[in-house]
This record gives structure tokens, sequence and C-alpha cells, in this order.
């Protein structure tokens, strides 16, 4: 179990860092890392779908009559090319599945706050604090009221890193709570 909890602790805080990265990177080079982000994206879906492609060509010579399988490596493919050609299309989507994220990791905290109120630990508060209010940043992603394209990507460059901070804030007093 100690074992178990000590890669959370460094899988919390390492996530953490990665996304107060990314929001960094995203309000100072908001258009560079979203395009850099279509592409990356854009590339793994049609990566997927020439290896699905080959398979199903492997596949159909052993008598496989999968059609679906081939449907589907032609839809990532073209999904892929619609996201290498419009990479800043992608910074609509962004938000919502970093929102979803944001709000479930939320989801996860907020309960273990519960768990520590059970345990009578006054560490509860502070985490359940910590987990609304990165709840809070993970519904302003999903439900922007920004309309500007650059102002979206700074918002949610900074909610990322105010979520990382939080989440970091978080993990410490979990932490802290698990090694006493």
């Amino acid at each position: 179990m100690e074992n178990i909890m000590k890669r959370f602790f460094r899988s919390s805080i390492l996530t953490s860092l990665v996304l107060v990265i990314l929001g960094i990177l995203l309000v100072t080079f908001s258009d560079e890392t979203i395009i850099a982000i279509s592409y990356f994206i854009g590339g793994v879906l049609v990566l997927i779908g020439v290896v699905g492609i080959i398979d199903y060509i492997r596949k159909v010579k052993t008598g496989y009559k999968g059609e679906l399988d081939l449907i589907y490596s032609i839809v990532t493919i073209i999904l892929g090319v619609l996201i290498i050609t419009n990479p800043k299309g992608i910074a609509t989507i962004i938000n919502y599945v970093l929102g979803v994220i944001i709000i479930i990791n939320s989801a996860s905290k907020f309960n273990y706050s519960l768990q520590l109120k059970g345990t009578s630990n006054n560490l509860w508060k502070t985490t359940m604090i910590v987990s609304i209010l990165t709840a809070i940043c993970g519904i302003l992603l999903i439900f922007n009221p920004f309309k500007s394209a650059s102002a979206i990507v700074t918002i949610i460059g900074t909610i990322i890193i105010v979520y990382g901070v939080l989440d970091i804030i978080s993990t410490i007093f979990i932490k802290r709570n698990y090694d006493s």
C-alpha cells in the first residue's frame, strides 16, 4: 500500500507540474503551443489510422471480414488530417477535455476530503476548499464566457496554472496527512 501511495504522490505532483508548464506555455506562446499540440494530436491520429489499415490488410489475407475496422481507420486518418490542416480549431476542444479532466481530479480530491473528515483530521477543510476551487477552474474551462480565441487560450493557460498549483498544494496536504 505504501508503494502505491508513493507512486500516487509522485504521479500527482508530476502531472501538476506538467500542467503548470503547459499553462505557462499557453499564456506566453498561445498560438505556437496550440499549433504544436494540434500537430501532435493530428499526427498521432494519422499514425493510428495507418497502423489500423495495415492491420486490416494483414487480417484480410486470413479471411477476416471486419469492415468496421477499415472504416474506423479511415475516419481516424481523416480526423488527423483535419486537425493538422486546421491546428487552431483544436483550441475549442482542448478547454472541454481539460475541464473534464480537472473536474474528475477535483471530485477525487473532494472525496478524499470527506474521508479525512470522517477520521476527524483537520486537513479535510483545506483539501475540500482546494478541490472546490479546482472544480471551479474546470467548470470555467468548460463553460468559458470568452469569445476571442486568444483570450480563450490565455484564460485556459491561466486556469491550468492555477489548477496545477492548487493540485500540488492539495497533494502536499494529503501526503503530510498520510505520512503522519
